[in-house]
């Protein structure tokens, strides 16, 4: 199995998209995290759902957890508010390493290695065009290869 036949369609959004719609996004279909796109298409981060909830959560409370009991539920209920008027790119880890990419003739073993290595949920498969500007293929993400490799053990 090759990198550009494992790669599915996946959803992604800039780094100017709105955090509230990349929020949405995420818990619509349930995605561990989101690939970012920069301005020419190419891969920039990815957007991991834990981050996302950690842009949500109030730094006091990250810094002293049990001030997240005497918070009411009334306010905790408004938490995804936090995200109104804000980019992905400011929901982005200022650490945040660059995506891994595959290339597309990369083998599962390759790929399951650059995941484990980078500890990603999800590997880009990028290509280049005639001039030479990266072209997304679409996403591995761990799950899905976890189920062809298990479908080669049976």
């Amino acid at each position: 199995m090759r990198a550009r036949d494992l790669a599915e369609e996946y959803e992604t959004v800039s780094l100017d998209s709105e955090a509230l719609d990349a929020a949405r996004l995420m818990a619509q279909h349930r995605l561990p995290g989101l690939l970012v796109l920069d301005e020419q298409g190419a891969p920039a981060a990815i957007l991991p759902a834990s981050q996302m909830i950690k842009a949500l959560v109030p730094a006091y409370v990250v810094e002293d957890p049990t001030l997240a009991a005497v918070v009411d539920e009334r306010h905790a209920d408004r938490l995804c508010q936090a995200l109104s008027g804000r980019t992905v790119r400011e929901c982005l880890s200022k650490a945040a390493p660059a995506p891994p990419v595959a290339a597309p003739d990369d083998t599962a073993l390759e790929v399951a290695a650059l995941m484990a290595r980078v500890r990603s949920p999800l590997v880009a498969v990028a290509d280049k065009d005639k001039a030479g500007s990266p072209r997304l293929l679409g996403v591995i993400t761990a799950s899905h290869l976890l189920e062809r490799l298990l479908l080669a053990t049976s």
